[in-house]
């Protein structure tokens, strides 16, 4: 399994090739776009600007639900690819099982462009474990990442442990409840122990879980900067215990 990055970048909402540029020179390797996020462009510009060699990022976008029919499958990606400037995909994923999607037909559509070297690992985002035990049943790669909204106060443990059970990347969206984190007391009062920001004792709290990764959206050069030094941050196992046992089920973007 290719191993990604504790620290990625989330894409959504970045529209400057500026930013996906500066990200790459600051070390990060592993982007994430979307279809729906209408940056695939944006995405692709920055990379072609990066002097990276193209083998040393990992990219990673998904097929919106109105393209998962078998017939709009081969065709959307190919116009991602287009977007992107890119050959292949390293991660391509289900956005969300709606839609059009149906794993008989779906999934198998995703196998295709895996064994064509399309793409090079198959992914999806936002299913519940019943919904992975179904895919696993009509998809023949292994899921390599399931990406799920996970925060402080919202924490979808029985993916996590789907994840660690089926040894596959959990890769967590909106790690820092889309701006919140100055707002959970729970995390404010670790920060201030270890004298960091709120933002990193969440990056920190989650990247210290087995086969978790983030993708923390960043548009600035401080906060990219911040983000990928996150980790570096260790946690006391208290504090992992206060922000696990925080009770609150605050989901953001709501299946």
């Amino acid at each position: 399994m290719d191993d990604l990055q504790a620290v990625g970048l989330g894409t959504m909402g970045i529209d400057d090739p500026a930013t996906i540029e500066t990200a790459i020179e600051l070390g990060y390797r592993h982007l994430d776009t979307a279809q729906i996020y209408d940056n695939e462009s944006i995405v692709g510009e920055g990379i072609e600007r990066s002097a990276l060699d193209r083998d040393a990022l990992f990219v990673a976008t998904k097929v919106w639900i109105d393209k998962l029919g078998p017939e709009s499958i081969e065709e959307s990606t190919a116009a991602s690819l287009d977007r992107l400037g890119l050959a292949n995909v390293d991660l391509l994923s289900v956005h969300r099982p709606r839609g059009d999607y149906d794993p008989e037909t779906t999934l198998p559509a995703f196998d295709d462009l895996r064994a064509r070297g399309v793409i090079e690992h198959v992914g999806v985002s936002n299913f519940t474990v019943e919904q992975l035990e179904t895919a696993r049943e009509y998809l023949a790669a292994p899921i390599f990442a399931n990406q799920v909204e996970y925060h402080p106060l919202y924490q979808p443990t029985a993916a996590l442990a789907d994840a660690q059970a089926h040894d596959y990347y959990l890769v967590a969206y909106s790690p820092l409840a889309n701006g919140r984190a100055n707002d959970i007391p729970e995390v404010v009062e670790i920060a201030d122990k270890h004298d960091v920001t709120p933002q990193a004792v969440c990056l920190a709290w989650l990247t210290a879980k087995d086969n978790l990764v983030t993708i923390p959206k960043a548009s600035r050069e401080t906060h990219l900067r911040a983000n990928r030094e996150a980790p570096d941050l260790t946690l006391d196992p208290a504090d992992h215990e206060t922000i696990d046992s925080i009770q609150r089920e605050d989901e953001i973007f709501p299946e």
